[in-house]
């Protein structure tokens, strides 16, 4: 519509026409559908309701609601370093079993000794296991030691009888590819552990370990010496981080100081084969407990997140009775 046809022609002569024409239009804009002047209508943040304004439109209350880093937890580097501890002692485990393995391939271990040594330590975790372990079980009902020992029972019956079949498992396969298996299994378990909740281990974890453990054990001279090396690892892998993760619920000093000796003992057992092996596990173990926590600490004042307007809606009202 021209302006002529709305009697305001003489606005284009005027030298303040252009205000005039600012003024006229704020009168046109805010009148009623019968020309009764009425209030400005006020802008609503709301997608069902016809607005005079721009659908991308914002006004300047926006960056009000801005929010920064809400939420966001703030780390103590020690606390971060005493749950760093099980991903140090995870991998020292695994220097371990291989510093082990060393001395059952070059003769220096007897299989037996491992056995006994293995049984015995079994059965002191268990009892530490039992008396750490709560008296009421939320969800579930606790296992009997009946139930415990059929199931060890039968897992060492079936891994003796199949120990001849497991020791031949990899004849066919050169030593230089069972050993590269084993290192990426041993690699996948690191990784694929939940360092957070460890009891009982991951599928993927405990799989991966299992399956470098045989590789491992069918290249040792006899039968004997693969089923001592199959019963270890089901302690070191298996067993081993229930007991870990009891006591670090119930007895975080003792935890953190059974850490501690775990990894010295990583350290000197794999020291004792390999001196360049153990130097490269120490500065992995310190590079974990140590410098990634600091990383972690001392980048958490550079966080910057931002919440606001823009972020997508979250309904917290329950919403189950529109199911039925």
């Amino acid at each position: 519509m021209s302006l002529e046809l709305l009697g305001v022609s003489g606005l284009r002569e005027d030298p303040a026409g252009s205000l005039a024409l600012s003024i006229w239009y704020s009168n046109v804009r805010v009148m009623g559908p019968d020309s009764v002047p009425g209030p400005a209508v006020p802008w609503r943040k709301v997608l069902w309701e016809r607005q005079p304004f721009p659908d991308n439109y914002v006004d300047q209350r926006f960056l009000e609601e801005l929010r920064r880093n809400e939420g966001i937890r703030q780390y103590r580097y020690w606390a971060v370093v005493k749950e760093a501890g099980f991903v140090g002692q995870q991998l020292s485990c695994v220097a371990i079993f291989i510093t082990l393995w060393l001395y059952m391939e070059q003769g220096l271990l007897p299989p037996e000794t491992l056995l006994w040594t293995s049984l015995v330590c079994a059965l002191l975790g268990y009892g530490l296991h039992q008396a750490l372990t709560s008296q009421v079980e939320s969800g579930c009902e606790p296992r009997t030691r009946l139930a415990d020992l059929q199931s060890a029972a039968i897992f060492l019956s079936f891994t003796f009888g199949f120990s001849p079949v497991l020791k031949t498992l990899t004849e066919s396969v050169s030593t230089d590819t069972v050993y590269a298996m084993s290192a990426v299994m041993l690699l996948a378990h690191l990784v694929s552990f939940p360092y957070a909740q460890p009891s009982p281990p991951g599928s993927l974890s405990l799989n991966a370990a299992l399956f470098a453990s045989v590789c491992l054990a069918s290249r040792l001279p006899g039968a004997l010496h693969t089923f001592a090396m199959l019963s270890c690892a089901l302690m070191v892998f298996a067993l081993w981080p229930c007991l870990l993760q009891r006591l670090r619920e119930n007895a975080p000093s003792q935890f953190m100081g059974l850490c501690v000796v775990v990894c010295i003992g990583g350290v000197s057992g794999l020291g004792s084969q390999s001196p360049g092996g153990a130097v490269l596990l120490a500065l992995a173990l310190g590079c974990v407990t140590l410098l990634c926590p600091l990383l972690l600490v001392r980048l958490q004042r550079h966080k910057d997140n931002i919440q606001g307007p823009w972020d997508e809606a979250e309904i917290h009202e329950d919403l189950s009775h529109f199911l039925h």
